[in-house]
């Protein structure tokens, strides 16, 4: 979707896609089946499976893979990455084993200076996207000229961008949100109602608050579009893939059905495992990220998980859960 934003901002687009029945969609009958049924893309959009091609001459190269395939598809493309391109990250995780924010993973596998990445982050879900309707995000770079640069290119009457120097901050409210939108689904799926969601978001926005000021990220963009934005839509939306995951395992789905009934990578699910990692590396206590890995990979009963939840010590607002 942000690729047919770009072009609809007046900015030529190329697009990658591994199979050539998507480019040929996309080329020729101006859609793609599999991700935007029924939503025309713009014409001067145009799609290939040579990334190569996709990259010649780019000012941006956009990266919207799964966050834990990053690594070896950038090893693979570094070759063809344009001397000067700022490489722009979409995606929403922590890498499994390592810890690391995807800016960290495009600065070391690409071996860019920090000011050549740029992150794009918000509460964007696609299904209200292709149908025009108002939305916001946030461009963060540590150099402001390319954020303003990448603002420009992708703002529209309807898609407003804001600029953003704090990478961390905004990569980590796009990270663990989708940990604490698991939460509320399960919930959800449980039967609970708007009273525990709200408190799921609420001491979910604690947890990613306390992790960034660890990281040295800037508190204030935890109460923006990257932070409480994009946590209110994952969490509060049917459209969202990290909710709807949840519920389904609040219902009672095992893992293995939950994801074989899920056509697109829900992040959380992998990345709340490095997520609790990097907290228990800086000594952050995040215990609803530990109960949803307990929920997710170590077969923890959900209303074991929340009498857990239930039963933490009591303490100012400030401190905990």
């Amino acid at each position: 979707m942000f690729a047919a934003i770009l072009t609809e901002a007046g900015t030529r687009t190329t697009l990658w896609a591994r199979r050539p029945e998507v480019v040929e969609a996309i080329n020729e009958r101006r859609e793609n089946p599999d991700y935007l049924p029924g939503f025309r893309l713009p014409d001067g959009l145009r799609a290939t499976t040579d990334p190569a091609e996709a990259m010649d001459g780019a000012d941006y190269v956009v990266l919207a893979v799964p966050a834990q395939t990053l690594r070896e598809n950038l090893k693979a493309w570094k070759p063809a990455i344009p001397d000067g391109a700022v490489m722009v990250s979409l995606m929403k995780g922590i890498e499994l084993g390592t810890c690391k924010r995807m800016s960290e993973v495009i600065r070391e596998v690409a071996e860019v200076p920090e000011d050549r990445v740029a992150v794009v982050s918000g509460p964007n879900l696609v299904g209200e996207l292709v149908q025009r309707q108002p939305a916001a995000t946030v461009v963060a770079c540590t150099d402001h000229d390319v954020a303003r640069r990448l603002q420009e290119a992708c703002h529209l009457p309807w898609f407003r961008t804001y600029t953003n120097p704090d990478v961390i901050g905004v990569e980590l409210g796009g990270a663990v949100k989708n940990v604490i939108a698991l939460a509320v689904g399960v919930a959800v799926g449980m039967g609970y109602g708007d009273n525990v969601s709200a408190m799921l978001m609420t001491r979910g926005l604690a947890e990613i608050a306390r992790l960034g000021a660890a990281l040295g990220a800037d508190q204030h963009t935890f109460a923006g579009l990257a932070g409480m934005g994009d946590l209110v839509a994952t969490c509060s939306s049917p459209l969202s893939r990290n909710r709807t995951f949840g519920e389904n395992l609040g219902r009672g789905m095992s893992l293995d059905e939950v994801v074989a009934a899920t056509k697109q990578t829900a992040e959380g699910v992998k990345s709340c495992e490095s997520v609790l990692e990097l907290a228990r590396r800086h000594g952050v206590e995040m215990p609803i990220t530990e109960v949803v890995v307990g929920v997710v990979h170590k077969g923890l009963d959900p209303r074991e998980a929340a009498a857990m939840l239930m039963s933490r010590t009591p303490k100012p607002e400030r401190y905990g859960l």
